[in-house]
């Protein structure tokens, strides 16, 4: 999913050079009203995709509250990794509220934020929906089957601004460094929440239609370093998980996955990530390739008939 025409959002957070592009029309906000002030907490809807109850959205809870903020979780009842942007159409849905400010829904993070929005912010829509922290990284093709960024393109897709926020590099580390490393992720989280905050125009935490998704790398041996840096960047376009399939010879393939990895595209997800730096993607819930495409395809078909 090519999204680099909306790069210029990159300038407006982290200072650094635009690019040319374009930002498409979206939807509206689902519910009008007056823009939250800069130094107000912010009501988030928490959500992810690895779980209700796995440590890195328990630790985003505990985090951004300490922070400030007004947070309710709305997020899968198990863990529902790598479902992308699907939403069920099954005629009823099971949800469970355990606890105080926890909605757990047996469904998609989609179903999670579109419950959470029509149902526990029925009211007023929430200021922000987060989506993470989850366990590895979502970049280049990953972040196109990800059940974290999908949580994250329902609530554009419902004019609700929204960050995706996953830990993890190109290695897996044992879970004990993930979840340390969740820890800085979540500092960072809060600057840049911060940073939207102060800079906020005509009431909107993002241009409409315009998400983020951050990718915070491991640092050192316990996961407890500082990443070197945060890039402005876009998502990479290759896919490096190839899946090989071997003929049991008996009608049925085994299936495992090969890591086929390409140079990064320079100034992609994928090079900042491996080099130890925090990736900041401007995203959007279409699919819309930008203006220059458009023109290619109209003169592609410039003459054609039915």
């Amino acid at each position: 999913m090519n999204r680099k025409r909306v790069l210029p959002l990159a300038a407006l957070l982290l200072c650094t050079p635009a690019l040319a592009g374009t930002v498409p029309a979206a939807a509206a906000p689902r519910t009008a009203g007056p823009a939250p002030e800069r130094t107000a907490p912010l009501r988030i809807l928490l959500t992810n995709d690895d779980g209700y109850d796995a440590p890195g959205i328990r630790k985003a809870f505990e985090r951004l509250t300490a922070a400030g903020h007004d947070v309710t979780i709305v997020a899968p009842l198990t863990n529902q990794s790598g479902t992308g942007t699907k939403v069920s159409n099954a005629p009823t849905i099971v949800v469970k509220h355990p606890e105080p400010k926890v909605w757990a829904v047996d469904g998609t993070p989609g179903d999670s934020v579109s419950f959470g929005l029509a149902e526990v912010f029925a009211a007023k829509a929430p200021d922000l929906v987060v989506s993470g922290t989850n366990f590895g990284p979502n970049v280049a093709g990953l972040a196109t089957h990800s059940g974290t960024v999908g949580g994250a393109v329902a609530a554009l897709e419902s004019g609700v601004p929204a960050i995706a926020l996953s830990t993890g590099g190109l290695t897996v580390p044992d879970p004990v460094t993930t979840v340390n490393a969740m820890g800085p992720t979540l500092d960072f989280a809060v600057k840049l929440i911060d940073r939207l905050r102060a800079r906020a125009r005509s009431g909107r935490l993002l241009p409409a239609g315009v998400g983020l998704n951050v990718n915070h790398p491991v640092v050192g041996a316990d996961g407890k370093g500082t990443a070197a840096g945060v890039a402005a960047t876009f998502q990479d376009p290759q896919n490096f998980l190839q899946p090989d399939f071997t003929d049991s010879g008996d009608g049925t393939w085994k299936v495992s996955v090969k890591v086929a990895l390409r140079p990064a595209a320079k100034g992609g997800d994928l090079e900042a990530v491996a080099a130890g730096r925090i990736a900041v993607s401007p995203m959007n819930a279409d699919w819309n390739t930008g203006l220059a495409d458009h023109a290619v395809t109209s003169a592609l078909i410039a003459g054609l008939r039915p």
